[in-house]
């Protein structure tokens, strides 16, 4: 390993990198990651931007593969948008659903940017050689690269069935802090050991926050909850409607995924009416998200083949059960249509 330079007094050390003189050794952290761009890619390559417009534009700009504790994978998309500042998410489990908008091309890129944001066909450790592994190709790695990956691209078919689909949208307390309020991080959890165990399907997770009102507001509901008023009623005393969800951006990535069909893992019939109005993707068949304690046969969670994410397996308790969750799932089955046969108790 040489030293290349030294930096705040770390040495920078790299495999094959001719030590720097003096004077253009860098000297901020700004000058060091500017450094470590030219080792990654061409710097020059422009990430496209997205003009505010009425109609919605979505681009998937990175694509990367994350295994699963329980030897699965998916292909983790991150999508930006011309509607807000946030980065949604979709998970895809199989081979042959990929984004549309990921394969066109940047201006100034090389065929090593594409495959460092993902824009590639095949398996990367197939794709990537040993003699390609150093990121400054030659002309004839270039040309190689290239050529496989013409081949890979002409030969890729996505499947014409219907593949399991969850639009769901991002819940810190129920996901991250394991709420008892609601049954987010379980219904994210069942969707993704349902797609891993098929093979195929697509969360399209989106970044509306308690029902689309953001975390503050969602904590001033929860504050409203305790005092006596259920979710309904927190958010319209908060001067918010119950649900101010929106999806068109899931219509847009799925439509980036070239989904025409799906089954929609939802309670909520809004969810599908909302996406079926855009006219482009059909809901061909529904799938319930029954609670497991509502279940009336329940699978103990030991027995479950968990995704990674989301709620740890309880100890003491294997079906997640409580009056505040029982509650809340009542509150919306009676107060926002969602599609649940209420348990006998919670039916009055």
């Amino acid at each position: 390993m040489t030293t290349v330079f030294t930096l705040f007094g770390m040495n920078v050390v790299h495999n094959n990198a001719p030590a720097l003189p003096a004077r253009s050794q860098p000297t901020t952290y700004h000058e060091y990651i500017d450094f470590l761009k030219q080792q990654l890619h061409s710097p020059s390559a422009i990430t496209p931007s997205l003009k505010q417009q009425s109609k919605i534009r979505i681009q998937c700009q990175v694509r990367a593969r994350i295994p699963t504790n329980e030897g699965g994978e998916m292909y983790l998309h991150l999508y930006k948008n011309n509607q807000d500042t946030k980065e949604h998410l979709a998970i895809v489990y199989g081979d042959d659903i990929r984004s549309r908008s990921l394969d066109n091309a940047w201006e100034n890129e090389t065929i090593m940017n594409r495959i460092v944001r993902g824009a590639y066909y095949g398996r990367l450790e197939e794709v990537v050689t040993d003699e390609c592994r150093n990121l400054n190709l030659t002309e004839d790695q270039t040309r190689y690269l290239e050529e496989q990956q013409d081949k890979a691209k002409a030969s890729f078919a996505q499947s014409a069935e219907p593949p399991l689909v969850r639009i769901h949208s991002e819940c810190f307390t129920g996901e991250t802090v394991h709420s008892a309020r609601c049954d987010c991080g379980e219904q994210l959890d069942e969707a993704m050991r349902l797609m891993q165990e098929a093979g195929r399907g697509v969360v399209v997770y989106l970044r509306q926050e308690g029902r689309g009102i953001g975390l503050l507001e969602k904590l001033k509901a929860y504050n409203l909850q305790d005092l006596g008023h259920d979710t309904v009623a927190a958010n319209v005393l908060l001067k918010h409607p119950p649900d101010a969800r929106t999806y068109g951006i899931a219509n847009a990535i799925l439509e980036d995924l070239g989904l025409e069909n799906v089954m929609m893992l939802t309670n909520n019939p809004d969810k599908i009416e909302q996406l079926e109005a855009f006219g482009s993707v059909k809901v061909v068949e529904r799938r319930a998200m029954v609670p497991r304690s509502w279940s009336s046969t329940p699978v103990p969670v030991n027995d479950l083949l968990r995704t990674p994410s989301s709620s740890p397996a309880p100890q003491s308790s294997p079906l997640m059960r409580g009056k505040e969750l029982d509650k809340y799932l009542a509150v919306k089955v009676q107060k926002m249509r969602h599609l649940l046969d209420l348990p006998q108790g919670l039916d009055k």
